[in-house]
């Protein structure tokens, strides 16, 4: 029995589980003979194996080196690399160390197997098991290390974005009012700590399981027998495995402690007075009687009882039981429960603080407004130049009318929703309603793989509406429209090649210039009815060698990218075209907003998307998850969606352009004060330009981002409360309006807006962002309004409450939305509309706090049903002040009518710089279709009322030939 010990037997061929003389064993000849000669290998067996190898080799690799030249092509070979081997070390590192360990513990428990066991019928059962392992058992042991490597370096490097927070920290300069330790430890820190523990303690157990295990089959461990049930061997190793395991508890319990900071309770995140004087002591308690438990197993490789170490572990459950789960408990029902408020207070204030701070909160201006209900007239005067920056252009609806009015060809298109940017137009600035004209290769009529990669290779040009002007037929007024564009705001490159609705690649830049093969644009004026253009920019990955050829028809599965002539040595390939995409490939730290825009700036059409640095590291401040934070528009449109992440700390800290033309991706600090920031700074050096470096055009359209808006508005929404006190009782919250546009139908909250516009207490008009709140529990009265500074400058970010005085009783959008509907003369109308073939499109309701009080705007739209060609134009307006509506064809109309017939505001004659509609509002024909719909309805009405069949069918007949009229007059 002298081998049974780790001191006696020698280590020989007979006794090695991996063959030979350690790891170092003959491997098996898998082409030798069993009959006892060689069989010779056929030159054709050996080119089928290789040519096989290679091509393996060569499809898995070219995905892998595309991503390369992309990267190379983008200049971010940097990024590339530090991802890749940063990945490459923590693959390396946990795989190694993992499989290490484990199988050291699987070979000392085979090496160490007793030479004589018991007989018994069990014994007698493994001798089979035995006998099985014995001819694969170096295969076995090197299949367990290697996929025992696999799958512990697949697992560590995940942890890539934590061990570069960890390497890069960087301080915040402030403290957790717990511990003392500056935020920086718990942000980016504490997750590695927690993952490496994670991680050590996972390989012990293995290790535990895989240990025990040999130790079974070879007898180490043996149930059946009454006395020295484990050999010295495996208790031994067994001990100290279980030792190392609970002294890694011991230090889980110690880090547990910080780990309390970020912990979501019921009232609150963070430490709680139950927290702080019952679970944070039982956690150091723990601590302690783990590093006990631990010596006692340490000991027991010296003793032969296994009676202290499961004594110890009994202890370390019966206190991890009582001291941290009953006693906290205890504490919570006894001590806290009775007078909660006031426990809890301190708790709640660390909490409000930290949250405020954490999501750029702690600087938000309340103040009080004091609005009105009553209407007078010229109550406007002091807010003509707000009144006329009303946008009743709403992005969200009007995608269909640029498309009907400005596709051009069936092989173009716009996106579902339109963006919002101003620009200065003749000396003034003016709120502007922009969309870029791009590809649709689905509307293409003739489908082939030469049309779609290397003939429809890009979109063109930008289109953009005024937003607060309309023609005489509800039509957006355009500013920069048609093919080539016009020049409404100035030369720039129009030609689309990144954007949002783009192939999955193009190949361009490939014949010579005197022979393109690219559509450009249609043209009537040239012989084949297009232009043609070659790609001149510096964009795209060169693919002119045959092996690059040969990398992306491997690639894309496509043998033509090979084979075509119309592919030379000057061909390019574009991929990874869409912005957004583009800006997380090259800052995968970033959380992205969901909606880049599109500007002209300097001459080009740039996208601009906004990069959030986030963490969920921020000790006591409230986790959000990001999916959570939407509204009407992204329930309907996943596109508009954030990712589904855990957050309690937000920066909107990296501004990011990318050249529509080129494909130029630039990163810019934003907010240089985020240590999040400089900590992937460090990280990733170079890759982000000072803020100082954005250029003039584009500060003057940068804007704040509606997706950082929300997350903020949804923790404003309690935590505009600063108090405990009004914290704990809660009376105060409130929440953001579900939309009242969509009637129901959808149950998202309203989505915030853009206006250009001057709030009580601002010295002038400012691009800013909107939201409204009621109250929380169920009434829909208006509470409060938030506005958010977007032009960039020193109050660039400034958030203002205007907060009502809870005395006021002012209709909330909702209530507003049913007034509306609730209002004879508007009910008759837009059920008159919606009968027949047409149908009522409700505009974004706009809360507008002008004239003392609360304005509420809402857009009409009407569009024909049953016509695929069928687009929304505007034909009324709504607007609600106090308990007045007004119903118009204008908005100056609507306003008259709630103030007595003079607003206060006046309407320019200048079509072009129309505050409003400045037109009649509608054609002559379609005013006059509305007047006989009107007139045949109400006599509908009447007859039905006699109950006179034959007038009832000539009125519904009149009805139907009203509505075809203002069908017909829409459609002109």
């Amino acid at each position: 029995m002298s081998n049974s010990g780790f001191g006696g037997g020698g280590f020989n061929r007979s006794n090695n589980p991996f063959g030979g003389s350690g790891f170092g064993g003959n491997f098996p000849n898998p082409f030798a003979n069993r009959g006892g000669g060689r069989r010779r290998i056929s030159p054709l067996t050996i080119t089928v194996i290789v040519l096989f190898v290679l091509s393996t080799v060569l499809i898995s690799s070219s995905g892998f080196y595309a991503d390369f030249l992309w990267y190379r092509s983008v200049d971010y070979v940097n990024v590339w690399q530090t991802t890749l081997f940063t990945k490459i070390y923590l693959f390396l590192a946990f795989g190694l160390i993992t499989a290490a360990i484990i199988s050291t513990n699987i070979y000392f428990a085979f090496r160490r197997r007793p030479i004589y066991v018991p007989v018994s019928v069990e014994a007698d059962n493994l001798e089979r098991y035995r006998a099985q392992l014995e001819p694969i058992r170096r295969l076995a042991g090197i299949g367990i290390f290697l996929v025992i490597f696999y799958f512990a370096g697949s697992s560590g490097s995940r942890f890539w974005e934590q061990w570069l927070l960890f390497r890069n920290s960087t301080e915040f300069g402030k403290v957790d009012p717990q511990f003392g330790l500056d935020i920086s430890f718990f942000a980016f820190k504490l997750p590695m700590y927690q993952g490496l523990i994670g991680w050590a303690i996972s390989t012990i157990v293995l290790a535990i399981i895989a240990s025990a295990a040999v130790h079974y089959i070879y007898g180490g461990i043996r149930p059946q027998v009454k006395e020295e049930r484990t050999t010295v061997a495996a208790r031994v190793q067994l001990s100290i495995l279980l030792g190392l395991l609970v002294l890694l508890k011991a230090v889980a319990y110690y880090f547990d402690r910080f780990a309390l900071t970020l912990k979501e309770g019921r009232l609150i995140t963070g430490l709680t007075y139950s927290d702080v004087n019952a679970l944070l002591p039982a956690k150091s308690i723990l601590s302690a009687i783990a590093v006990i438990c631990s010596l006692l197993f340490f000991a027991n490789i010296v003793r032969r009882s296994w009676l202290l170490p499961t004594a110890g572990v009994a202890l370390m459950v019966i206190a991890s039981v009582l001291i941290a789960g009953v006693y906290p408990a205890a504490i919570q029902q006894f001590q806290v429960k009775p007078s909660e408020s006031s426990k809890e207070a301190p708790f709640i204030q660390r909490n409000i603080e930290a949250t405020r701070d954490a999501f750029g909160l702690t600087n938000v201006e309340v103040n009080d407004y004091q609005a009105t209900v009553t209407t007078s007239a010229g109550q406007l005067a002091n807010d003509a130049a707000t009144i006329a920056n009303i946008r009743l252009m709403d992005p969200n609806v009007l995608s269909a009318t640029f498309r009907q009015l400005q596709q051009i060809k069936p092989y173009y298109t716009f996106s579902d929703s339109l963006d919002i940017d101003r620009y200065v137009i003749d000396g003034k600035e003016r709120d502007v309603v922009v969309s870029i004209r791009e590809l649709n290769i689905a509307g293409n009529p003739s489908r082939n793989w030469i049309n779609d990669h290397l003939v429809y290779t890009h979109g063109f040009g930008m289109v953009g509406a005024y937003g607060n002007t309309v023609d005489a037929d509800g039509k957006p007024s355009f500013v920069i429209e048609n093919i080539p564009p016009t020049k409404g705001l100035g030369e720039f490159e129009p030609r689309v090649y990144f954007g949002e609705n783009v192939p999955n690649y193009s190949i361009i830049g490939g014949p010579a210039t005197d022979n393109p093969v690219e559509l450009d644009y249609p043209d009537d004026n040239s012989p084949n009815g297009q232009k043609n253009y070659t790609y001149t920019g510096k964009g795209g990955v060169p693919m002119g060698s045959l092996f690059s050829r040969l990398l992306f028809a491997i690639n894309y599965q496509e043998q033509r990218i090979l084979l075509s002539n119309l592919i030379n040595s000057e061909s390019k390939i574009l991929f990874n075209r869409n912005p957004r995409e583009r800006v997380a490939k090259v800052a995968p730290w970033l959380t992205l907003d969901a909606d880049p825009y599109p500007a002209i700036i300097d001459g080009k059409i740039l996208w601009i998307i906004d990069g959030f640095t986030t963490s969920a590291g921020y000790p006591n401040s409230r986790i959000v998850n990001l999916a959570n934070t939407g509204d009407a528009l992204t329930s309907t449109n996943n596109a508009f969606s954030l990712n589904n992440q855990n957050i309690n700390y937000i920066r909107n800290s990296v501004k990011a352009t990318v050249d529509a033309y080129d494909g130029t991706v630039s990163l810019y600090k934003w907010d240089e004060n985020d240590p999040v920031l400089a900590a992937w700074s460090k990280a990733f050096p170079g890759t982000l330009k000072p803020k100082s470096e954005i250029s003039a055009g584009l500060l003057s359209h940068i804007r704040y981002p509606e997706d950082l808006f929300k997350v903020q508005r949804d923790i404003l929404s309690a935590y505009h409360v600063k108090t405990a006190d009004a914290f704990y009782g809660g009376q105060d919250f409130w929440r953001v309006p579900l939309d009242p546009s969509s009637f129901g139908a959808n149950s998202g909250v309203q989505p915030p807006y853009y206006l250009t516009m001057q709030i009580p207490g601002q010295s002038k008009p400012t691009f800013s962002l909107y939201t409204p709140f009621v109250p929380r529990g169920g009434r829909e009265n208006l509470t409060a309004v938030a506005v958010v500074n977007s032009d960039a400058g020193d109050d660039y970010g400034k958030i203002t409450v205007l907060q009502l005085p809870r005395s006021t009783n002012v209709a909330g959008p909702s209530q507003v939305a049913s007034n509306f509907e609730a209002k004879p003369e508007v009910a008759t109308s837009l059920s008159l509309l919606r009968q027949g073939g047409a149908d009522v499109v409700l505009g974004n309701l706009l809360t507008l706090p002008v004239g003392k009080g609360l304005l509420y705007v809402q857009p009409v739209y009407v569009r024909a049903t049953g016509n695929t060609a069928a687009y929304p134009l505007l034909q009324k307006v709504l607007v609600s002040f106090g308990d007045q509506i007004g119903f118009s064809e204008t908005l100056q109309g609507a306003l008259d009518q709630v103030f007595g017939g003079d607003s206060g505001t006046t309407e320019s004659t200048n079509d072009q710089n129309a505050p409003i509609n400045s037109g009649p509002g509608t054609s002559q024909a379609i005013r006059s279709a509305i007047a006989s719909l009107q007139s045949a309805y109400a006599d509908l009405e009447a007859a039905q009322k006699r109950l006179d069949g034959a007038a009832e069918d000539k009125a519904r007949a009149r009805v139907k030939a009203a509505i075809a009229a203002l069908i017909s007059a829409q459609n002109r």
